[in-house]
């Protein structure tokens, strides 16, 4: 077993390409869920505002709304998707051990992270904040969908 010849070859240029890739997919992990919560930051400002002048156009001068506790609700779940999505976009500090490119097992809680570790986290971090920012702007929508349907116009 010793006397056996262990050949090696320097990684061809495909496999060096593809490493790269796999390398700058997940830095950009965190950039590309930043792009997201820029666009739920203007969608959960701009619906709010549309739906209010939707009410009104559909109700007209003379509409009672029955269901103000849906409103209310629709108009909180946007506030709470708007603050998730802005409080994803805020820097968070992570204890990162600069000399660690990687880890074999994952960091105990406190301990500083490995840069590889550090770019996951971070997206991780992000992306529960953008799924609950989703969730509750869709749920603000089935609100003002609901108190829309039961909105009695006069005549």
């Amino acid at each position: 077993m010793d006397d056996d010849i262990i050949y090696s070859a320097p990684p061809s240029k495909s496999d060096e390409e593809l490493e790269k890739g796999f390398v700058t997919a997940i830095i950009d992990q965190p950039k590309l869920l930043d792009e997201l919560a820029k666009q739920l930051v203007t969608l959960n400002l701009a619906i709010p505002g549309l739906y209010a002048t939707a009410l009104k156009l559909i109700g007209g001068d003379d509409a009672v709304v029955n269901s103000s506790i849906m409103i209310v609700g629709a108009f909180a779940c946007w506030f709470v998707a708007l603050a998730l999505s802005l409080f994803s976009l805020v820097p968070r500090k992570w204890p990162v051990d600069r000399s660690k490119l990687r880890s074999n097992k994952p960091s105990a809680p406190g301990q500083p992270l490995s840069i590889e570790e550090f770019f996951a986290a971070s997206a991780r971090y992000k992306r529960v904040l953008l799924i609950a920012a989703s969730f509750c702007c869709f749920v603000g929508i089935c609100c003002a969908c609901v108190a829309v349907f039961m909105t009695n116009k006069p005549g």
